[in-house]
């Protein structure tokens, strides 16, 4: 008990805890919505649960792309979703891992949960669809957001409130070490492919976004409430806790620590300390409409107030 409870604590305490927690009791409400019809189309691909790794690769290959020729800027976070997917299967393929067969079942159930959040939310069932990922579709519906807005909503959703969720389902043991020598060797395929990210979003939605990047001094690290490589560390935590316990209460108190958490990282995404000057320029950047501004959003951007994550307690 004591081993869990301590545990517990430091899943707690962690700072991205902490400040996630702090964003979501602080920030205004955002009001989103769903779609005004569900599309038949899109729901045919996310109805039944994933059967296979391939089975993942495919069907959000196919609404990826059914979703970038309606101009529906949820398509952004699995623009980047399905090189992580293919990169780590590829990882099991090469070898890499020690339990090749727990990694496929990981890939599986963690699409599941986006399966199941995206199908909700585009039947307009919010009831069924966690917090963050209200904020995270909703937001890209509205498409008021950068692209890199938008991508950074949906990772904060998948890493910060689903990851943990799945890897209690899947579970830990045995061989509770290996698996978590798994777990970490995806955080180096992830951090392989951040430029290939950013290539792929600049050739898919944004001409100009290496101009934001380059302007505004790694833009990313400004959205985004604290790393993956973190986030992904605190999931393995909070997933231990599930596991080690079966409390009703350490799954209901699990639950809301994700779910707030990762509310509040959607806010500090949607919501970031910038003026809405700023936000323009740096729209007309991502579009690669405004080549001349780049000195002005770079000015503007040393002038901004640091209220960065890495500066926050």
């Amino acid at each position: 008990m004591f081993s869990t409870s301590s545990t517990l604590a430091r899943a707690s305490l962690a700072s991205p805890a902490v400040r996630g927690v702090r964003h979501a009791l602080t920030a205004p409400r955002v009001v989103v919505d769903p779609p005004d019809e569900p599309d038949p189309e899109l729901l045919a691909l996310v109805d039944d649960p994933f059967a296979s790794v391939d089975d993942v690769a495919d069907r959000l290959g196919r609404l990826e792309t059914l979703l970038r020729e309606r101009g529906d800027r949820r398509s952004v976070f699995l623009t980047v979703y399905a090189l992580m997917t293919e990169r780590t299967d590829a990882a099991i393929r090469e070898g890499e891992f020690a339990d090749p067969a727990w990694m496929r079942e990981y890939l599986v159930t963690f699409a599941d949960y986006y399966r199941r959040a995206f199908a909700a939310f585009e039947r307009g069932e919010l009831d069924a669809v966690p917090r963050p990922w209200q904020l995270a579709f909703g937001t890209a519906l509205q498409g008021e957001t950068l692209v890199v807005q938008d991508a950074f909503l949906g990772i904060n959703a998948h890493i910060n409130y689903d990851l943990a969720l799945a890897l209690a389902d899947v579970g830990l043991a045995p061989e509770t070490e290996s698996k978590y020598a798994d777990h970490r060797r995806v955080d180096g395929i992830l951090g392989r492919l951040v430029d290939a990210q950013q290539r792929v979003l600049t050739e898919v939605y944004a001409a100009g976004l290496a101009d934001v990047d380059d302007a505004f001094g790694r833009l990313d690290e400004r959205f985004s409430l604290f790393g993956i490589t973190e986030g992904r560390e605190q999931a393995w935590r909070v997933a231990r806790v599930r596991s080690a316990a079966d409390w009703p209460w350490v799954e209901r108190y699990t639950e809301w620590l994700l779910r707030t958490t990762a509310t509040g990282g959607a806010h500090y995404v949607i919501q970031p300390n910038l003026d809405r000057a700023l936000l323009r320029k740096l729209r007309a950047l991502e579009a690669g409409r405004a080549e001349s501004v780049v000195g002005s959003v770079r000015e503007a951007a040393l002038r901004a107030p640091r209220d960065t994550p890495d500066s926050e307690s």
